[in-house]
């Protein structure tokens, strides 16, 4: 899974509402501190986690299942926070009640060769083993060389 970083530059540019499935309301947990950031940069974020149907999170409603998501919220894209072996029944769902997707994003340590290929053959773009907000800090200037965006302005090599 060799994505250049055109393409997901493009996917990112082109998203505007995101599904995370598996989102914590714990602030210490990758799918928390994920969310919040895609939703700082100015995507609209939904979260997905039957634990915490009924709240809100960065300024949108959180549903237990994506089914739950109502048809005129038009989600670009499926972010999964969970473990491989739910990916495909995660994907069926997002075919049946999202008609506007156009990405599922497998978090670091996801990946699901079965379910990326229906995916694909359904015109959906997929990404695997990878982070939207790591992708977006470092196609978007945010991350300094070493990884980290220490905010100091220094001519010194």
């Amino acid at each position: 899974m060799d994505y250049s970083d055109a393409h997901l530059k493009d996917v990112l540019t082109k998203t505007k509402v995101v599904a995370c499935v598996g989102m914590s309301m714990n602030p210490v947990r990758p799918s928390y501190y994920v969310a919040r950031y895609l939703s700082l940069k100015g995507f609209k974020v939904i979260g997905v986690n039957p634990g915490h149907a009924g709240e809100r999170a960065f300024g949108a409603d959180i549903f237990g299942s994506l089914s739950d998501i109502p048809t005129e919220t038009k989600v670009d894209m499926v972010d999964i926070f969970r473990r491989a072996e739910f990916v495909p029944d995660i994907v069926e769902e997002a075919f049946e009640n999202l008609p506007q997707l156009k990405t599922i994003w497998m978090q670091i340590g996801v990946q699901h060769e079965q379910a990326a290929a229906r995916a694909e053959a359904n015109g959906i773009t997929v990404i695997q083993n990878r982070c939207p907000k790591i992708e977006y800090q470092r196609l978007f200037g945010e991350l300094r060389m070493g990884g980290f965006a220490t905010g100091v302005i220094s001519s010194k090599l």
